[in-house]
């Protein structure tokens, strides 16, 4: 993988037949590589690591103060938490003044800090409700799940350890039941401590609680280590609204990786024995979607992350004031991976940090959402747990007008260009690609396919490149039918990054064999080169910026960390695919077999 970061790196210079890389965010690769290398700890923010971290803290509170009036929670040296940043952002309301007389806070940031100190040991690893994004007024917030007697009350309290960092992973320690608390008459310290808890999801306004946990209370060595809402024995949150959306955790991710980063096909085992968290949704919330929530656990990992992220984004843009917590076990996981989609998808559509570049805002996400607060991506690279990378390669699912929070405004759309269309353009089309082998982007395999919300909704054309002096013009030859066409792609000279007729889809099939899902999208009759007809006249804002994001962060994310492979791959899948990835960003490699 050394060898293919620095074949990347080599060509990352312009190129008139591969355009230019996409534009990254200065600092972006440093952080990748700082975030690669260890895990983010507030008390560590000293020394030569600590001012690159503080590095990064700057720019993140530059990156909020573009559009929004803030105050910070102190976090120095982790007093509160730490995992948590040293300086946590409280978003008060938008800068503009249009924005700021149509909700201002309520939120005083002194009986906020209070609220926070108290309620900090209610949850596990001390990781407290924490308002991370503001949309239309409400809070949407982060933490972990609820702390068990074991942390809460035991004899090693706070300061054990889950072994090797792992989500699902908990030291040796003498757990004490909320039974035998019971017979001890000691329920008043339960009481205390999550009635300050509440108290903080009150004073943020938060009424709906969405819990990704797979499990009712995480159970390890046969003993209860944390507790959930939904479980509470005394009802102390019935006032709340409570979702139970069970999503795989960090290790299924591992499966995700070993499938050459297929995700389309994969899904998650739900007869496990830890496995006792049913979905639960109110009714009320459900029947805007066109979802059949009873077939969820049918669902493969590109749909259950949809489905997801559908709910919560209806949720938030109800017409109610309340907010929203979402949280797994221990909150830096499978949450910052719904945070950071909510957050791209609101920006996506021009409703938060409207002010900022697709770079920037990709630079955001990666620092704030998930290296300060402590995703442990050092861990979870060596363990092929590769959740940080989904995250963002799965912004190509949800290009699609029906996940827009827009409700009535119409959709702007991109002028038609004058010039003909490059590389460049051509990855940036629609690229539904499910079960394709393009998951990381390529220049010669580019399978659309409609969504199922959109069936019907475009047809396609045929279209053919030729070479037309510097620039490469593009001729379409309309077709009225209603299946695929194939495209053809000409160039007058050699080169290096040329589309080998044979060998290249040769390739393609070949790589495809390392997933039995992936066969069935090459289609009898047509290149796997297609695209849709309507798209090349003017891409969606919304598509245009989230594939902006995607495409910045591969490139970035291929010179410094890199795709891994466990295991050598028969069919060079793994190679295959960064190359596909490489020319499909604009840094050809010298090399599609170096890894």
């Amino acid at each position: 993988m050394a060898g293919a970061r620095a074949a990347a790196a080599a060509s990352a210079g312009p190129s008139a037949s591969s355009g230019n890389p996409p534009p990254q965010e200065p600092g972006l690769g440093e952080l990748l590589e700082e975030f690669s290398r260890t895990q983010y700890r507030a008390k560590d923010c000293s020394g030569t690591g600590g001012s690159k971290v503080e590095r990064i803290e700057k720019r993140c509170l530059e990156l909020f103060g573009r559009d929004y009036c803030y105050s910070v929670i102190q976090n120095v040296n982790g007093d509160i938490c730490g995992h948590y940043p040293q300086h946590i952002v409280f978003l008060e309301y938008e800068s503009s003044e249009k924005e700021k007389d149509t909700f201002q806070s309520t939120v005083q940031v002194s009986k906020l800090q209070d609220l926070v100190n108290r309620s900090k040991t209610a949850r596990c690893r001390g990781r407290f409700v924490c308002p991370v994004i503001l949309f239309k007024g409400k809070h949407i917030c982060r933490s972990a799940t609820l702390a068990g007697w074991g942390e809460l009350y035991g004899r090693t309290g706070y300061n054990y350890i889950f072994s090797g960092g792992a989500d699902d992973a908990w030291a040796d320690a003498e757990d004490i039941t909320e039974e035998d608390c019971a017979l001890r008459s000691d329920t008043h310290l339960f009481d205390k401590v999550r009635g300050y808890d509440i108290k903080l999801l009150r004073y943020l306004s938060v009424k709906y609680i969405c819990d990704l946990m797979v499990e009712n209370k995480k159970v390890k060595f046969g003993m209860n280590v944390t507790s959930s809402e939904k479980v509470d024995k005394a009802q102390r949150y019935a006032d709340f609204t409570l979702l139970s959306i069970p999503y795989p955790g960090c290790e299924f991710f591992k499966e995700y990786k070993d499938r050459d980063y297929m995700a389309e096909g994969l899904i998650f085992n739900w007869k496990q024995d830890y496995v006792d968290a049913p979905l639960s949704i109110p009714d009320f919330l459900t029947c805007s979607l066109n979802i059949d929530w009873s077939q969820y656990q049918s669902w493969d990992l590109v749909q259950q992350t949809q489905n997801y992220l559908k709910l919560l984004l209806s949720i938030i843009n109800s017409d109610d004031d309340s907010g929203l917590l979402v949280h797994c076990i221990s909150g830096w996981d499978r949450t910052p991976l719904f945070i950071s989609l909510l957050r791209l998808s609101l920006w996506a559509d021009g409703l938060i940090h409207t002010s900022l570049k697709p770079a920037e805002i990709l630079y955001l996400t990666v620092a704030y959402d998930w290296f300060l607060f402590g995703h442990m991506l050092v861990d979870r690279l060596s363990k092929g747990e590769e959740i940080f990378f989904f995250c963002f390669n799965f912004l190509k699912h949800i290009i699609s007008e029906e996940f827009s929070a827009l409700k009535t405004q119409r959709r702007k759309s991109l002028p038609a260009r004058d010039a003909g269309f490059t590389l460049e353009d051509i990855c940036m089309l629609r690229r539904k690609d499910r079960g394709s082998t393009t998951s990381l982007g390529s220049d010669f395999s580019l399978v659309m396919e409609s969504s199922p919300g959109a069936a019907g909704s475009f047809t396609y054309e045929a279209v053919e490149l030729v070479p037309a002096g510097a620039q490469t013009q593009a001729a379409w030859r309309k077709s009225h039918s209603s299946s695929p066409q194939s495209v053809l792609w000409n160039r007058s000279q050699p080169s290096e990054d040329r589309l080998p007729s044979h060998q290249g889809l040769g390739e393609a099939k070949s790589s495809s064999s390392s997933s039995s899902n992936h066969s069935d999208f090459f289609r009898m009759g047509s290149s796997p080169l297609e695209v849709p007809k309507p798209r090349l006249a003017a891409l969606s804002e919304r598509e245009t910026r989230l594939q902006e994001v995607r495409s910045a962060f591969l490139a970035t994310y291929s010179s410094t960390v890199g795709l891994r492979a466990a295991a050598p791959s028969p069919s060079g899948a793994i190679g295959g695919l960064l190359e596909q990835f490489v020319r499909g960003v604009g840094l050809r490699g010298t090399s599609s077999s170096t890894l």
